[in-house]
């Protein structure tokens, strides 16, 4: 996964590279089509700001977070990140499509 890591308004420090690109290993344990991350950092006033848009095959997922902290801001992020590929993950494996299954002494409708 190729991880673009931005800030606005702030100085993206090693250690902060190095605790986003930690976090999103937690990512690509749970879903590996993940094609790449867009991650911005900012700061307005007091505010600490991480959002992210993840491209996975045949979608974008979106997540922001706001906290007093950047790296709590970066927890909340991939915290809503994480139930957002799980979810797209049972979306892609659901098999809502499939034939209905016959009960014994039922018989299929003909058409």
């Amino acid at each position: 996964m190729q991880i673009n890591l931005t800030g606005h308004h702030i100085d993206v420090t090693e250690a902060l590279k190095g605790y986003v690109d930690t976090k999103f290993e937690r990512l690509a344990r749970h879903f590996d089509h993940v094609i790449n991350a867009h991650v911005i950092l900012s700061v307005e006033k007091l505010a600490q700001k991480a959002e992210a848009t993840l491209h996975i095959n045949g979608n974008k997922l979106f997540a922001d977070s706001v906290h007093e902290d950047m790296y709590a801001a970066i927890d909340g992020l991939i915290d809503k990140l994480d139930r957002q590929v799980l979810r797209h993950k049972e979306k892609k494996n659901d098999h809502r499509g499939a034939s209905p299954k016959i009960s014994e002494g039922e018989e299929p409708d003909q058409i």
